[in-house]
């Protein structure tokens, strides 16, 4: 099982910010943040460091999961960051358009616990696996 530090959940369904934490409990020590849409997330990211994995909605108020994608996408600092996007919205232009932007994959909900966490281990097994070994110091 891969270690997480912390998971970002951009999603504007408190019921379904309650069901990821049921679902990811498996990542003991790994700390869930919430935002209820994008700009709460930039705010997050902002603040916040350490953040290995987004879980992100695409229909959001405020700003959507791809408007979020394409703020950050650019940017050096958000660029070791797995997204993942979880959304009801199965239409082929949508999931092109955030795997363009640098999703590492894509969920239709509903989904089956197993196998979101089968999805976070392949992602985050395949980037750890492209990235040198850091060196302890």
């Amino acid at each position: 099982m891969v270690e997480l530090r912390k998971i970002l959940v951009v999603d504007d369904s408190q019921l379904i910010h309650s069901m990821y934490k049921l679902v990811l409990n498996r990542y003991k020590n790994c700390k869930i943040l919430d935002a209820m849409n994008g700009l709460e997330a930039l705010d997050i990211l902002s603040r916040e460091k350490d953040i290995n994995l987004i879980l992100l909605d695409i229909n959001m108020p405020v700003m959507n999961g791809l408007q979020f994608m394409e703020k950050i996408k650019n940017e050096n600092l958000y660029k070791n960051i797995n997204i993942i996007v979880i959304s009801t919205e199965g239409k082929e232009e949508d999931t092109l358009r955030a795997l363009k932007l640098g999703a590492h994959g894509y969920v239709t909900k509903p989904f089956k616990s197993h196998a979101l966490h089968e999805v976070i281990e392949n992602i985050c097994t395949a980037k750890q696996s492209s990235f040198p070994s850091e060196k302890k110091v």
